[in-house]
């Protein structure tokens, strides 16, 4: 993702403070090339991660970079129902609302 891509927020770290955003960004790589998981597991924990930390924008982000790279609206929206045994049902619509905020 290309600074002029980012949400708002980060795309001013990117631009205010580029050795930081590029730190972030090679740790970000590092941990992706770290083990086995495939491109389209790490997005969905990605966006579970983003779930369980009750984070609007990360899961709006994750979404998107989610639909760019062919994923499922269906699949997507199945990350947020897993939520709810483990989150509990606010958490889980919440979190079904954000997603459908990007799909729908």
């Amino acid at each position: 993702m290309s600074k002029q891509e980012l949400p708002s927020g980060a795309g001013q770290v990117a631009e205010q403070y580029p050795d930081v955003w590029n730190a972030y960004a090679a740790l970000g790589k590092a941990c992706a090339d770290i083990g086995p998981l495939d491109e389209r597991t790490r997005r969905l924990v990605k966006l579970a991660l983003s779930v369980g930390a009750g984070s609007e924008g990360a899961v709006h982000s994750h979404v998107r970079r989610g639909l760019e790279e062919g994923e499922s609206p269906e699949a997507l929206k199945q990350v947020a129902i897993l939520a709810i045994p483990t989150l509990g049902l606010p958490s889980g619509v919440a979190a079904l609302t954000w997603i459908e905020d990007i799909t729908d």
